[in-house]
């Protein structure tokens, strides 16, 4: 971090907004002073200061949940902190995974690729990802290219139920495919990112 956060304005306190470095999703919003602030910036796990009992506490350090800081961000003004974390485990004191009561995982593909790697990773019996993933890149590959070619015959109709059905399943035997080839899903959208700037 190049700036000074400027804690002058809010009573020497700077609002923290926590966002799960992976999801995106906020997760909670708490305040540093500058004492808290260095000490997070040096250990890299997330410690704030209380207003209620006006002393320091680091996130966790009772339930062991804590957030592993992957990056500070200052706004434009250098009184408001974007604190980009990995939770280990839920993060608000009532068991939720975040204070806004909501669910902190992905709102993109990524979500489905994330049970597929959990599948790849711990197998369960009768599961059709595992089937797939035993039975090799060929039959992987065999199944996108016979759900591709379903999609194509679906678009030439005006039903869009059935093509988002068969849109759905190419994309999810994508993924498979992908983790087979221990591929992730970011890795592609770094390419498309690339053309994107190249055009």
């Amino acid at each position: 971090m190049n700036r000074t956060p400027d804690f002058t304005k809010s009573n020497g306190l700077l609002p923290c907004v926590v966002q799960d470095a992976e999801t995106g999703k906020v997760l909670m919003l708490a305040f540093m002073n500058q004492e808290a602030f260095e000490k997070t910036q040096a250990e890299r796990r997330a410690t704030f200061y209380s207003r209620s009992r006006q002393q320091l506490w680091t996130k966790g350090e009772t339930s062991g949940h804590y957030l592993d800081v992957m990056d500070m961000i200052l706004d434009c003004d250098q009184d408001t902190l974007l604190l980009k974390v990995r939770p280990n485990g839920p993060v608000c004191h009532t068991g939720q995974d975040t204070c806004f009561d909501e669910q902190n995982e992905y709102s993109d593909l990524r979500f489905l690729e994330k049970i597929i790697q959990e599948r790849k990773r711990n197998p369960k019996e009768g599961s059709y990802t595992n089937r797939l993933l035993s039975g090799g890149i060929n039959g992987i590959a065999q199944k996108v290219g016979e759900e591709a070619v379903e999609l194509v015959i679906e678009a030439k109709d005006s039903n869009r139920e059935r093509l988002l059905d068969e849109a759905a399943d190419l994309m999810y035997h994508f993924l498979v495919l992908l983790a087979a080839k221990e591929v992730k899903l970011d890795d592609v959208t770094s390419v498309l990112r690339s053309r994107h700037r190249d055009r």
